[in-house]
Formats: structure tokens, sequence, C-alpha cells
């Protein structure tokens, strides 16, 4: 009888298998390196993605009003590194949840990571990246949703692999550590996020996410809790204060590659090819976010001329600037936000129709109105 082949991951030079009572072995990744030898190509490429990286950051800093844009991103990140799940939730389909009209499917999921990004970048001021906050991140990201019986907030405690669904553990593509190795990797992996060595920050940022995806902590949402750690990361290191950089539209455009040199990286040791995936989509998403914060910009500066040019009163700019935030509302919404009646929106809001700016969404109860030109450009 021939010798069965040896395991994809035997040679791996960053970790080791473990055998597991499910009768297969388990891969624990090493520490991760305090430093690397970076190719020419990969010094450029990071060059080239942290030049990128500034300017954005520069348009941030500049913003009178933030939340214009970081809104509507932050909820274009949330819908795509849930699709990436297979969540089917469209960003209208978020907005429309946020208006409180019918609950589309998948809506909630994405609120959710919505709700764990914002509760992350709120809590680092008094508490950083660790697994505390990783802990919290995961509740939020998890409760009331696909998930929440499978212990929202919790490590897991149990054996995980990755596969296609159905797939029994022992064809699986990878297989995690054992639950019992969790806390020790977890304490590398948080010691290694505050370390000051020499990493460049999106170099650390592209190690810490392998390490987590490769430790994979929890039993459901290690893929999203691991992209949004990103951003956050960024902003902790005070590279980009104002979150408007996202990679999830890079990873959902070339998911099946983003699966590969994830898996690549244990298979080799080889740092260089994730390293230059990562900072392709670092680079390219940066600047898919420069075009569309100047066409945001270039959109508020037109609707605002035009409604000026029509002498609008402030409530109606004010509510235009919420648009911007929330595109699709109902009177009750507008009306909070002004801080005025239900009754008094409705002149307001016919201000915003007869400019073509909002139409109001046929059957729905209460009524809801769209912002579809400004959905199309965040789309």
């Amino acid at each position: 009888m021939p010798d069965a082949p040896p395991h994809p991951l035997a040679a791996s030079p960053i970790g080791q298998l473990q055998p597991i009572p499910e009768g297969v072995l388990a891969y624990v990744p090493d520490p991760l390196p305090r430093s690397l030898q970076l190719p020419p190509d990969v010094v450029y490429l990071l060059d080239e993605a942290s030049r990128e990286v500034a300017t954005l950051a520069g348009v941030g800093e500049t913003l009178l009003n933030p939340r214009l844009l970081i809104a509507p991103f932050l909820r274009l990140e949330a819908v795509l590194s849930s699709r990436i799940e297979g969540t089917q939730a469209s960003l209208s389909d978020v907005y429309v949840f946020e208006a409180g009209g019918r609950e589309p499917a998948d809506a909630r999921e994405v609120w959710n990571y919505v709700q764990a990004v914002e509760h992350g970048l709120a809590r680092l001021d008094a508490l950083p990246i660790s697994l505390r906050l990783l802990l919290e991140l995961h509740e939020l990201l998890l409760t009331g949703v696909r998930g929440s019986s499978l212990h929202p907030g919790e490590l897991r405690d149990r054996q995980v692999w990755l596969g296609a669904a159905g797939t029994p553990i022992a064809r699986a593509r990878y297989v995690p550590p054992p639950p019992r190795a969790l806390i020790e990797l977890l304490a590398d992996w948080e010691r290694f996020v505050h370390d000051d060595g020499p990493l460049p920050p999106l170099v650390r940022a592209a190690l810490m996410h392998y390490q987590f995806e490769a430790v994979h902590p929890f039993i459901d949402g290690n893929g999203r809790i691991g992209r949004l750690l990103i951003p956050l990361l960024l902003a902790e290191r005070g590279v980009l204060r104002t979150p408007l950089l996202y990679l999830s539209a890079y990873f959902e455009r070339r998911r099946p590659e983003y699966y590969d040199q994830l898996l690549a990286v244990s298979h080799s040791g080889d740092w260089t090819p994730w390293l230059r995936f990562f900072l392709l989509g670092v680079r390219d998403q940066a600047r898919d976010a420069l075009r569309r914060a100047r066409t945001l910009r270039d959109l508020h500066e037109h609707y605002r001329a035009l409604l000026q040019e029509r002498r609008a009163a402030a409530s109606v700019l004010q509510l235009l600037d919420e648009l911007f935030v929330r595109p699709v509302f109902t009177r009750r919404h507008a009306a909070d936000r002004l801080g005025v009646t239900v009754a008094a929106t409705r002149a307001i809001i016919d201000r915003l129709e007869a400019a073509g700016i909002v139409a109001p969404v046929a059957d729905t109860y209460p009524q809801l109105f769209r912002a579809d030109e400004l959905l199309a450009a965040l789309g």
C-alpha cells in the first residue's frame, strides 16, 4: 500500500502541524517576524501605496464635515466585506434598513459590521487593539444575526476548518489551530500589533491580517473581523485617522486570489507575494477612495449651489448635508436630524424634491425618500 502523500503544510517554515482529536493535523503559525527584508519591487510598491494613503489622509484632514464621507465609505465597506462571506444585501438595502423600512435579507448583518467598526474607532482612545477589543467587536458583529448562536464575543471552544460548505474536516482546505492554542497565539499577535520595531505600518497591517486569519479565533465572523482590523490599525498608528480606506472591495473582486495568497504564506513562509497583493490593494483602494471623495464633494457642492440659487432656507441645506450620511430617510428621521416637527419637514423635503435631489420611494410605509444620484455615486 503506497504511503499517504505528505500534508501540504508539512514543510511550512513558519508554522507547525499538531494532531488534534478529530484525527487530522491542525496548523499552528509561529510568532510573526518583527522585521523583514523587502525586495526592491515591494519597497517601490510600499512607497507608492504609502504616498496614496498620505494623499487620502490629507483629504480627510481638510474636510469641514468628515461625516459626509466617513459614513458612506464605511457602509460600502460593510456591504462588500459581508458579501465576501455570502451576504446579498446592497448598499441601498442597508440604508433602507437604517431608515426603518422593510428589513432586506442580510441587511442587519451588514449593519452590525458598521456598528463594530464605529465602536472600534471610538474605543481606540481608551482601549488599544487587543484581545479585549476583539471580543467586543465580535459580539457586536454576531448579535441578532446568523451566527448569534455561535458564542458572540467569545473565543471558539471547538475545532473549525475551512472548505466548501459541507466539506468534512478530513478534506478541509485549511485546519487552523486547536482551541487550546488560541490564548498564546493571540497574546503574541497583540504584542506584534503594538511592537515599535522597524516594520512600516502598511506591512504591519498585512502581517497582522494574515496571522489573524491563520489563527481563526472565532467560530464565525473571522474574515469580517480580520478585515475591519486593517482600518483600525491604520487609525491607531496615526496613518489614516479619518477612516476612508477599506480593502474589501479589492478582496471581493479578487476573492479566490485573496484566499490563495493567505494560504500560500503558510505553505512557503514567503511573505513577498502576499505583501505585493496587499500593497496593490492599498494603493488601488486609496486611489479609488480619493476619486469617490472628489465625486461626492463635487456632487455636494453642485447640490448646495443649486439650492442656494433657489434661495433655499438653512434647514434645506442642513438636510442636504444629512443626505450624504443617510441618503434614504423618512420624514421622522429628517425631523429628528433637524430638530423640527414632522409636519415642518414636508416643505423642506418638497424643496429637495423640486430640485431633483430626492424622490419618494413607491409603496413604502412610512414613506421613504431616496437620493438616487448620490447612491449611484457611492456604488
